[in-house]
């Protein structure tokens, strides 16, 4: 595969950032995405941008990840929109960019961050449009399977929390009031509440292979309950001095971005940073919807702030609502087909990722003969 090495700015028609938005204008709803430095921030309902791109991160614990977007959305000041000129696919380089390690060039900018003017100097290696179309259909095949699994779990999920406000917030299949036999008691009556614990020093106890080990960080999504990729594991010394949770089991995060349930599907050592649950009158699912449904109360309790720690105490005391026993098994027969679903199609997702990340390097450097594809 032939290439030529040009300057990132060379094939660009736009490579700048975007505009500042108020904090207040972005929320979890809203007609367009707001993208930031670290990825989607929220939503709004103005857009300052339209087409295709690839989006860099330019400053943020992400700095220097790059996504392809198609639509209409906001870029902020912390999203640098890169659009090619019509001898270029904007895919093809969006995935190119993804490959090189971006976040390195930060320390070479006056300000932390990536600057535009030290982007548009990077050396790229370009094959002829119809490789960059044919490279580009082959791995967006991919990601178009991966976000399509994603968008039939969210509607999943939203059928389950959907059947969870049925039952337990409108009462519908009670004729519209709470049964008598019901309890109104705080949280902690029903379910016991642990933190998770992290070994001291903690660097000196990760590897790349061993028992996972879940940090704070690994609040990733907001929409899927299970966590399947986390690239940090735990030496076998330092499990006796953090939480050991077997597959299956719940947790919530209570740092960083507090109130997020995941549900474990591998065993898993967890950070100070998530609550997990030894003991409870409800089932994992249960919760799980509960936790989802009264994220907002959590962090307004919790002095409003998406950064402020929920305290062990304020999760304990917060009144929620004991249907009998009867009732509770009834409806996990309902959700519990529902969140298995959820998990086949994240492990094909996750089995799509791997195979698109090892063909990604095999492709841009031209390892992977495409020249008898047909498109």
């Amino acid at each position: 595969m032939k290439f030529n090495e040009l300057q990132l700015g060379e094939i660009c028609s736009r490579l700048s950032s975007g505009k500042s938005i108020p904090a207040k204008l972005v929320s979890n709803h809203g007609k367009y995405p707001v993208y930031g430095g670290n990825g989607l921030r929220g939503y709004t309902d103005k857009y300052n941008f339209e087409g295709k791109c690839a989006i860099i991160g330019r400053q943020g614990a992400f700095c220097g990840n790059v996504r392809y977007f198609e639509g209409s959305a906001y870029m902020t000041e912390h999203a640098v929109v890169v659009c090619t000129n019509d001898k270029h696919n904007i895919r093809y380089l969006s995935y190119l960019l993804s490959t090189m390690n971006l976040g390195r060039l930060s320390a070479q900018s006056a300000q932390p961050g990536l600057s535009v003017k030290t982007l548009s100097k990077q050396i790229i290696n370009m094959p002829d449009l119809e490789t960059q179309n044919k490279i580009a259909s082959i791995l967006s095949a991919l990601d178009d399977k991966i976000e399509l699994n994603q968008k039939i779990n969210e509607n999943l999920e939203q059928q389950a929390q959907a059947i969870f406000k049925s039952w337990f917030v409108d009462f519908e299949p009670f004729g519209g009031v709470m049964p008598n036999n019901w309890e109104i008691s705080c949280l902690g009556k029903f379910v016991e509440i642990k933190r998770g614990g992290s070994p001291r020093p903690i660097q000196n106890y990760l590897c790349d292979s061993g028992l996972r080990w879940l940090k704070i960080s690994d609040v990733t999504s907001l929409n899927t309950p299970f966590i399947l990729e986390i690239k940090e594991h735990i030496k076998e010394e330092g499990i006796k001095k953090t939480v050991f949770l077997k597959a299956g089991q719940l947790v919530l995060s209570n740092s960083a971005t507090p109130a997020i349930p995941k549900i474990l599907d591998v065993d898993t050592c967890i950070h100070d940073g998530w609550l997990y649950f030894p003991k409870s009158k409800f089932s994992i699912y249960y919760l799980y919807l509960l936790f989802k449904y009264i994220r907002k109360d959590l962090i307004s309790l919790g002095n409003g702030s998406v950064f402020t720690n929920l305290k062990t105490d304020i999760l304990k005391n917060f009144d929620v609502i004991k249907a009998d026993d009867e009732i509770l098994l009834k409806f996990d027969d309902l959700v519990e087909p529902i969140f298995k679903q959820i998990l086949n199609i994240e492990r094909e997702n996750q089995r799509l990722r791997q195979i698109r990340d090892t063909l990604l390097p095999k492709l841009m450097n031209g390892e992977i003969d495409v020249s008898d594809i047909k498109l």
